[in-house]
């Protein structure tokens, strides 16, 4: 096997119109600790954490290779590895404190990793990992949901439906509960997306919500999945949720009145799905067995990737292309680039 490998790497916290914001490298490949695989990346998949990193951390000229969410091979495994041998095709979303996975061979830790779906190409299975695992712990862990209770009622909001999150939160619980599911969107292309990935309603984030969450919940919603926009819409959330609700966020913002959320005993989560990696948490296999049972959700038939676009190989160019689109906030679901 070869030394070195193909990777795309940024060096400096430049804007995604700048042509050295992303460049194409060659770095040693990777050796595999106790715990990990070493991957032979497939596909990819580009998420907001991408562009974020890429903008905002400064490697100093180092070597900084993004990318978290994959699809490949095993090639090797570590001395301690129980659940993989080489030859398994497995996807993953990867520790965002560890190199990223935008190179030809990938080491990760065999506890945030799954077998891919067998009924989906490394492509399409590369768009799954961080969205699913991002909703399915939002949805179970930090709002408490039971996704083995299907008479679970009443109303969800989920922000962005059309997008790679709201996606994956809008078919996760049109499946596995009876949660009336209400998605935010604003062009004709994500409202059609976000109503086939499972929103019963459709309201238009570019427009006051109170108003329209009253006419498709007027008994109130209890429940918001607040995937952009948090601070802007914290006051309709407060008024639409009934007294107990709860929020889930997980975008980034510098403030926010929480206080509003005080009067109805309304509860705020957060949900990252790197914390389990970031503070190697007792329980960080618990995301293998979530993208076990995802990939399981999809081979049944239940479930549907939310890949749209891909760019094809995985270079520079291709890859500041998928930045742009992610940073114009109008992606629907979510974009790929397949092989070297």
């Amino acid at each position: 096997m070869t030394t070195t490998m193909r990777a795309v790497a940024s060096r400096a916290p430049l804007p995604v119109t700048d042509d050295e914001c992303l460049l194409d490298v060659e770095l040693p490949v990777p050796e595999p600790g106790p715990r990990d695989l070493l991957v032979q990346v497939k596909a990819i998949a580009v998420n907001p954490v991408d562009y974020k990193v890429r903008r905002n951390e400064n490697p100093g000229g180092q070597d900084r290779v993004l990318g978290w969410d994959a699809a490949g091979t095993v090639l090797a495994t570590g001395s301690q590895v129980e659940w993989f041998k080489p030859g398994d095709e497995v996807f993953y979303a990867g520790a965002i404190d560890r190199p990223g996975a935008n190179s030809e061979y990938h080491t990760v830790d065999e506890r945030i990793v799954a077998l891919k779906p067998t009924t989906l190409t490394f492509t399409e299975a590369a768009a799954l990992p961080l969205t699913s695992l991002t909703a399915w712990e939002g949805l179970f862990e930090r709002l408490g949901l039971r996704h083995d209770l299907l008479d679970q009622a009443g109303s969800l909001l989920v922000t962005a439906a059309g997008g790679g999150v709201g996606a994956m939160v809008s078919q996760l619980a049109r499946a596995l509960t009876d949660l009336t599911v209400i998605g935010t969107a604003s062009r004709p292309e994500t409202v059609d997306f976000a109503r086939q990935m499972g929103a019963h309603h459709i309201v238009d984030h570019h427009q006051p919500l109170t108003p329209q969450l009253t006419e498709v919940a007027p008994d109130g919603i209890d429940h918001v999945f607040s995937t952009a926009g948090t601070d802007r819409n914290l006051a309709a959330y407060a008024q639409a949720l009934n007294p107990f609700g709860k929020v889930v966020a997980i975008d980034d913002f510098d403030s926010l009145p929480v206080g509003l959320l005080k009067p109805k005993s309304i509860s705020f989560h957060w949900e990252f799905m790197f914390t389990r990696s970031l503070f190697w948490t007792e329980d960080m296999d618990r995301q293998r067995k979530i993208l076990t049972q995802v990939a399981r959700l999809v081979d049944a038939g239940i479930l549907v990737t939310t890949a749209t676009k891909d760019l094809g190989p995985v270079n520079a160019a291709s890859l500041r292309t998928a930045h742009g689109i992610m940073e114009s906030g109008t992606s629907i679901g979510k974009v790929t680039l397949t092989g070297f």
